[in-house]
């Protein structure tokens, strides 16, 4: 394939002359190979070399026979996003797939994928289907525990990426897409902040590139992990406490969630013999209070409605002293 640099070199002309008389304008030229609406104008060599000598242009083979394609044929990123049935911006997301920067090209600048290795990489996705990206009732096709370390890459590549992009990508349902999305988004929208105070959570997502559509629950899960990180040295220093009172066999950091992504409930489990209770529950509205069970101490609803069968609210207000706490417990 050659560029306009390119042809304009072959003429023997600086490309901005060539751009002036625009000889691939004129009737008979051959046109660009280059996908519709491409930025880049793309010519294929075989047909400019004819032109120039006279000769009869070679036909290009016709893109809407599939049995005609050569799977050694170059393909633009629009080209490429066809044959997967996404939008051309989902391609950024797409083209990190580890098949596919094996195999790309540059050409004029452009980055290209051989057809035949966009077909394997569509054929092999894991749990494809027209509809969801996933067989109807499969499991998710990414552990737990890599989920955010797998999707991560795919938001720095496309802060606009959706849910459906991930499911198509990974092979993993839209809730758990969208969850991963949200957690990402949050996490760095608090970072930001942090770096920039001066940020309202919205300021920050726009800053970042996330439309806001997409990161209307991520801004609002932000706030709350910023107060978590916030209430993150008070929960150390209660644990460090415990700790002392010989209430745990080792300095445990308190396990800190966010139920439903607008409140910080953090949970700290009493290992020790001597300790007064299984675990400790730790809420941002209502302060400390105990818990029964060390596996599960935060309940499902994370607030009990009332006290009783082993669970009580700790006087002292939201944030006692460690010492208070300690004292309170030990009574």
């Amino acid at each position: 394939m050659r560029t306009l640099a390119d042809l304009a070199a072959q003429q023997g002309l600086e490309l901005q002359s060539y751009l002036n008389a625009a000889p691939h304008k004129k009737a008979g030229h051959p046109a660009p190979v280059s996908s519709k609406g491409a930025r880049s104008l793309l010519y294929d060599g075989e047909q400019v070399d004819a032109y120039l000598t006279g000769r009869p242009v070679p036909p290009i083979r016709s893109e809407d026979d599939d049995q005609d394609h050569d799977d050694d044929d170059l393909l633009d990123r629009r080209e490429a996003a066809a044959v997967l049935g996404v939008a051309p911006r989902s391609w950024t997301t797409y083209k990190h797939h580890p098949l596919l920067t094996e195999h790309m090209v540059t050409v004029g600048g452009v980055e290209h994928w051989p057809r035949g290795i966009v077909h394997r990489y569509r054929d092999s996705r894991p749990g494809r289907t027209a509809a969801t990206g996933r067989p109807t009732g499969s499991g998710d096709q990414v552990p737990r525990d890599e989920l955010l370390p797998r999707t991560a890459p795919l938001l720095d590549a496309d802060p606009t990426i959706t849910a459906t992009d991930v499911v198509e990508q990974l092979g993993i349902s839209r809730n758990t897409a969208q969850n991963a999305l949200t957690r990402l988004r949050a996490d760095r929208i608090a970072d930001l902040i942090g770096k920039r105070p001066e940020l309202s959570p919205d300021d920050a997502a726009a800053a970042l590139g996330y439309p806001p559509a997409l990161a209307r629950r991520a801004a609002a899960r932000a706030a709350t992990v910023l107060r978590a990180r916030h209430a993150a040295p008070y929960l150390d220093d209660v644990a460090a406490a415990a700790h002392r009172a010989g209430w745990t066999t080792t300095e445990t950091v308190p396990d800190v969630q966010l139920p439903g992504d607008d409140r910080v409930v953090a949970a700290l489990v009493l290992d020790g013999d001597q300790a007064p209770v299984p675990a400790l529950v730790w809420d941002e509205r209502y302060g400390w209070r105990t818990a029964t069970s060390r596996r599960h101490p935060i309940t499902r609803d994370a607030v009990p409605s009332s006290e009783g069968g082993g669970v009580r609210y700790l006087a002292g207000g939201i944030t006692p002293p460690p010492p208070t706490l300690i004292a309170a417990l030990s009574a």
